[in-house]
């Protein structure tokens, strides 16, 4: 059973702006019954077509579709179109507090018909994924046949939503959820988003600024150290960063492990080769 936060449930029980603006500015569609899901968003801009003053949705989904939907058209009234692209399907499930892994698929669908309506007002070509109504042709090779994902799509959440498993891009995107057929491929694409990601964090600068070093520590955490924690169900949280001190707490099958003290290692040995050699791990009880 899931566990859905109560901001989930009250815009689901209570969803906001239900229903349809007939003398809308611009409309994204995306999903498909077939698959299961499928959003319509209504935007209305003001007078001087600058900023979002009204929008709607219509769903076929379940209650996390219906949230993210309501939660969506909430958080991009008063926002400029490029205001409103600037929106992340993270952001649309952290305004609910969260989203279960199995249903951050509903906070992508949202974010793609917001760049559908506003692709659609300029004139120009949607962003392709693959799962809109509005554009049959779409960038890149065919992946998840299911349910007609590109490999352009799929790399980009598996970049921006930092994914490394196929089965987290399955509870993303539902690639690979049907008949499984492209989980191989799904794979390889995480390889190569992963690889790109290693070779920028390589391109290091000689001399880092403070804050330039504590943004590179934060992402080789994110990026090379806790992939390969989780992968043995353990986990860490960055506590503080002071000068070249580096303390981190170990979560999960890591917390209390008898072999801390060699992962604290690994994670030193991880953060001297990827950002400053002069890095010093703590672990902390946090």
């Amino acid at each position: 059973m899931w566990d859905y936060t109560d901001k989930v449930k009250e815009h689901f029980l209570n969803p906001r702006n239900v229903g349809e603006i007939t003398d809308a500015d611009a409309v994204g569609e995306v999903g498909s019954l077939a698959c299961g899901d499928a959003l319509k968003l209504f935007i209305k801009l003001d007078e001087n077509k600058e900023r979002i003053v009204d929008a709607k949705f219509q769903t076929f989904g379940c209650g996390s579709a219906i949230a993210s939907s309501s939660a969506l058209t909430e958080m991009v009234k008063g926002k400029t179109l490029d205001e409103a692209l600037e929106i992340t399907n993270q952001q649309i499930a952290d305004f609910l507090g969260g989203l279960p892994e199995e249903k951050m698929h509903c906070s992508v669908m949202g974010q793609e018909a917001l760049e559908a309506a506003i692709a659609k007002y300029r004139g120009v070509e949607a962003p392709a994924h693959g799962h809109g109504h509005d554009h049959v042709e779409t960038e890149g090779e065919l992946v998840c046949k299911c349910f007609g994902l590109t490999d352009v799509f799929l790399k980009k959440v598996i970049a921006s939503n930092k994914l490394h498993t196929a089965e987290q891009v399955t509870h993303f995107t539902k690639a690979g959820g049907a008949c499984g057929g492209c989980i191989p491929k799904i794979k390889e694409l995480i390889a190569e988003v992963m690889g790109e990601e290693k070779k920028a964090a390589a391109e290091k600068p000689s001399k880092l600024t403070n804050l330039r070093k504590m943004q590179l520590i934060q992402e080789t955490l994110e990026n090379e150290v806790r992939p390969q924690l989780w992968a043995d169900g353990g986990d860490l949280e960055l506590i503080d960063i002071d000068g070249s001190t580096v303390q981190v707490a170990f979560r999960k099958a890591c917390a209390g492990c008898a072999s801390s003290g060699y992962t604290a290692k690994f994670v030193e040995q991880k953060l001297r080769e990827l950002v400053s050699s002069d890095i010093t791990v703590q672990e902390v009880q946090g």
